[in-house]
């Protein structure tokens, strides 16, 4: 863990939990996609950063998920760093809170502000193109997180950030987090017509053909779908619907998993709504959730 993989001679990632990218820029600069989950992982960043005798410019984040905004704050404090983060991520960057207080939807108790789910704030900035490196390109992928972006280097390697999983960890954990369904399966579609020197996604392996992974993210959306369109085939609550998705998936409920995947299934929820999939209904002041009969659906 923490080694440091060349692709080209100048594009690396480091392997981690949520795998960062390394770009030498001009001389011994380099600027880092994503900084790893916390400031143990900063350091471990630092260490093969001196190592190699390099210095650290700009840190350029995907989106303000706490797993790849963590390092922020210890390497800027270090190397004097800037920090670059997409839209309203940068915000999120910035007041960390927001994250658990959005998935929660309200102010979150101890059990929620910690480093899995609030990173220490550090100082970004919004990321522009004007921000970039010469030859980047940004990559816009919405869908798991409000404005997360991926990022496309000079050498023709595309870093995808968390716009998908591997099969391995969806066949595990079944349900990954969404913010917004629509744009995912958007992003999803772009990402399968992509052509690339490699493909560094941050949750699944490297590789020179992503299509296939991303169609089998598509199709684990279209199966929890249905599922939730058949769960309500009776008028059902969040909480009824949360409790038999966590049931027939065998997963097992905490607090993080309470608002990680609770948030998913409810912009699911809104997805089948807009879609006109699903009825909402107030009764006896509960909402209650209703598929619309005679809708078809045609998911993958």
């Amino acid at each position: 863990m923490y080694e440091l993989i060349a692709i080209t001679d100048r594009s690396y990632y480091i392997q981690s939990p949520a795998r960062i990218g390394l770009v030498r820029l001009d001389g011994q600069n380099v600027c880092l996609i994503d900084s790893g989950n916390d400031k143990d992982a900063g350091r471990k960043v630092r260490k093969i950063l001196d190592e190699k005798g390099w210095h650290l410019i700009a840190i350029y984040n995907t989106h303000s998920n706490a797993d790849h905004i963590g390092g922020n704050r210890y390497l800027q404090g270090q190397t004097g760093c800037k920090i670059y983060v997409p839209g309203i991520d940068c915000a999120f960057t910035r007041h960390t809170v927001l994250e658990p207080a959005f998935l929660y939807g309200g102010f979150p108790c101890k059990d929620l502000r910690h480093k899995f789910l609030m990173a220490q704030e550090s100082d970004a900035q919004y990321l522009t193109k004007e921000c970039l490196p010469e030859g980047f390109e940004m990559i816009p992928l919405p869908g798991h997180f409000f404005d997360m972006a991926g990022f496309r280097t000079p050498d023709d390697v595309v870093y995808l950030a968390d716009c998908l999983s591997g099969r391995e960890a969806l066949d595990k954990y079944q349900i990954s987090f969404l913010y917004d369904v629509a744009a995912y399966l958007e992003t999803l579609e772009t990402v399968k017509t992509m052509k690339a020197r490699l493909f560094v996604p941050a949750h699944a392996e490297p590789c020179e053909e992503i299509a296939e992974l991303a169609q089998y993210n598509i199709d684990k959306v279209w199966e929890i779908a249905r599922r939730i369109l058949d769960i309500c085939r009776e008028a059902c609550s969040f909480e009824g619907i949360l409790q038999k998705l966590f049931s027939d998936y065998g997963l097992q409920m905490n607090f993080e998993q309470y608002v990680l995947v609770g948030s998913t299934v409810r912009s699911y929820l809104s997805w089948l709504k807009d879609t006109g999939y699903l009825d909402s209904i107030f009764d006896d002041n509960r909402l209650l959730w209703k598929r619309v009969e005679g809708r078809e659906n045609h998911g993958n």
